[in-house]
């Protein structure tokens, strides 16, 4: 199975909201503990992929993010890249 897609169903092309609500589906079906061993595998599997699709879609709005500039009189000069550390 590649991180891209899963289960069948690809996983590049979710939005941050359903990629973030499967993976805490599939947080709570892992830990209620009532999913056979060889479908446990399976969504472990697919909750990694989303893991990574999530956090790499933060990343690239974390990039996009910019902050406004002031002057010394206390109006906007221009946009910068927010500073993440």
């Amino acid at each position: 199975m590649s991180d891209q897609v899963t289960g069948g169903v690809d996983v590049a092309g979710l939005p941050f909201e359903k990629a973030l609500a499967q993976l805490e589906e599939i947080v709570g079906q892992l830990e209620k503990g009532s999913v056979p061993l060889e479908e446990s595998i399976v969504i472990y599997e697919r909750g990694e992929a989303l893991k990574k699709h999530c956090e790499s879609l933060l990343r690239n709005a974390e990039m996009r993010i910019e902050k406004i500039t002031l002057g010394a009189d206390g109006h906007p000069t221009g946009l910068a890249p927010l500073d993440v550390e």
